[in-house]
């Protein structure tokens, strides 16, 4: 008897959902809109449809964020513009998770603008 060395993913769009909306965790808490999409990701990537797609562009997309964040610091020296591509920041950082939830329920692909790719 032959065995299949690869095995069918599940489609889940509510986990899809709630991998995008995880992200909204550093909104409230401060942190965890990493983390919690990346745990999700790492151990649903080879179980759900579509996961790894979406779980690629939403650690890139927080890392970007990160990235961003980092280089606004110097910037607030300079006339105060980082702190006002700080709060462009956050409410980026707020709708476009909101966004791609609503696409990842449509089975839409996520598009996440200004996204570094870190993770191909």
């Amino acid at each position: 008897m032959e065995s299949n060395y690869y095995t069918l993913k599940r489609e889940d769009n509510q986990l899809l959902v709630i991998t995008h909306l995880a992200q909204l965790l550093t909104c409230l808490t401060g942190f965890g809109g990493l983390i919690v999409p990346l745990i999700l990701w790492a151990t649903q990537k080879d179980k759900v449809e579509e996961m790894d797609d979406h779980g690629k562009a939403i650690i890139n997309f927080q890392l970007s964020l990160i990235v961003y964040a980092i280089i606004c610091i110097p910037l607030i020296l300079l006339f105060g513009l980082g702190i006002l591509l700080l709060i462009l920041l956050g409410i980026v950082s707020f709708v476009l998770p909101i966004i791609n939830a609503i696409k990842a329920s449509n089975k839409e692909t996520p598009y996440y603008p200004l996204s570094l790719n870190f993770v191909s």
